[in-house]
């Protein structure tokens, strides 16, 4: 299978980095071939002033978006909790790549066709709050959008979600069992993509 793992950290943070890691060096020891996109080292304007009625030429590294996600199977996003949601940085990344032609297109009549059907996702969402706050409180706003606004809209399912709380506070035992954890994710995806519950 072959595996794209997305990045949206603003920067370099350590569990987050850690935690990709695992899942990374799990699926290439099952087998998978996996590239990544750290979202930070791209070069493209997350601005569309004129909206989707005129989008601007695409950026080198858009293109090279598009070719790795049109390839991939399966899809992975890790990204820190902000304000509820994700960082402007990943909001841009996906108004300029999930764009109308490439992820989706209307037909006449205002039927919807979803371009990216065939694959599946995983999101990894990491906060310092408890997971519990904001999936209950805050009702996980940003995974929710994510999910079902994109993801799903785009024809992209299953699409299994995962927060990590209190991540600040994880001693050195609980993240040993929390990468361990990862890095059966990333071996059993086969099992995800297939609407399994790994």
């Amino acid at each position: 299978m072959k595996i794209l793992v997305i990045n949206g950290y603003p920067y370099k943070e350590k569990t987050g980095s850690a935690l990709q890691k695992a899942y990374m060096e799990g699926a290439e020891k099952a087998g998978h071939i996996v590239h990544s996109i750290n979202i930070s080292d791209l070069n493209f304007s997350y601005n569309l002033p004129q909206g989707y009625h005129q989008l601007p030429e695409p950026e080198e590294d858009i293109r090279l978006a598009w070719k790795l996600i049109s390839e991939a199977d399966h899809l992975v996003f890790f990204y820190p909790n902000w304000w509820g949601t994700y960082p402007a940085m990943l909001k841009g990344f996906i108004d300029r790549v999930f764009i109308p032609g490439f992820a989706f297109k209307y037909a006449n009549g205002g039927s919807r066709k979803k371009l990216l059907s065939g694959k599946s996702a995983r999101i990894i969402v990491t906060m310092d709050q408890p997971a519990w706050y904001y999936r209950y409180v805050l009702g996980a706003a940003g995974s929710k959008a994510l999910k079902k606004a994109v993801l799903n809209f785009c024809g992209i399912t299953p699409v299994r979600v995962h927060l990590i709380g209190n991540i600040r506070k994880l001693s050195d035992i609980k993240l040993k069992k929390v990468l361990d954890r990862f890095s059966r994710l990333g071996r059993e995806v086969d099992m995800t993509h297939h609407g399994k519950q790994p």
